[in-house]
């Protein structure tokens, strides 16, 4: 039997993780936000709990956390929320929209996150605390690291390997066995016809390098 779920994060992505958690069956017993003025939002009825401190009155072996913080182009905050909590001993559920089509042999890590109407093809290796956004198509054994997100429509073809914590941008397309390497961000709409190397910083189609950006740090006991 599935454990209760708590939603760190009571902004937009969270929304969108409390509403797949909820038609994917989930029990979610709460949500937790550090700004306490977003207590007296509505998120389908699921009861504001306080700032993360709040998580102290549950025992980690009881409850299993959703990662409601998103990541557009700077995975830091995410990526903090993730290791603090991992720490303190809590789990973090995976999320699967009931519409999203999955195929059996995918590997997925822990906080995964797939949204309604994607398509994760045979062979894929899926990475910790990722999130696929709405419609994103992952074709057939892609390799994605870790903290990686992959916005709404994007499209990776068959053989893609994606580096931990890059961003691939709404409607981008990376074609055929290109190797993204890791903190790379690439710009909505590129279309990626060749290998990058991390962090690089890409727009344009085809895809042109804009600058080198430097690596997501996380500071230690961040909070949603």
């Amino acid at each position: 039997m599935s454990l209760p779920v708590i939603v760190i994060g009571s902004g937009g992505h969270a929304k969108v993780v409390i509403d797949a958690l909820l038609c994917a069956g989930r029990q979610v017993i709460g949500r937790t936000d550090r700004d306490l003025a977003r207590g007296g939002m509505d998120i389908q009825g699921v009861p504001f709990l306080g700032d993360d401190a709040a998580l102290a009155a549950y025992d980690p072996a009881t409850v299993e956390l959703a990662n409601g913080i998103g990541s557009t182009g700077d995975p830091t905050r995410r990526i903090a929320v993730f290791d603090t909590f991992r720490a303190r001993g809590f789990r973090f559920a995976r999320v699967i929209h009931p519409s999203a089509i999955v195929a059996a042999d995918v590997e997925i890590g822990e906080g995964a996150q797939i949204m309604a109407g994607v398509i994760v093809q045979p062979g894929c290796c899926i990475g910790a605390n990722i999130i696929f956004n709405t419609g994103a198509r992952i074709d057939h054994d892609c390799d994605i690291g870790e903290h990686v997100h992959v916005a709404p429509g994007a499209v990776l073809c068959g053989e893609v390997t994606v580096g931990a914590r890059s961003h691939i941008g709404a409607g981008a397309v990376v074609i055929q066995t290109v190797r993204v390497g890791e903190d790379c961000l690439i710009a909505a709409g590129c279309a990626v016809t060749s290998n990058l190397t991390g962090h690089a910083r890409v727009a344009g189609v085809p895809a042109r390098l804009m600058s080198k950006i430097r690596s997501a740090r996380p500071n230690k006991g961040a909070r949603s």
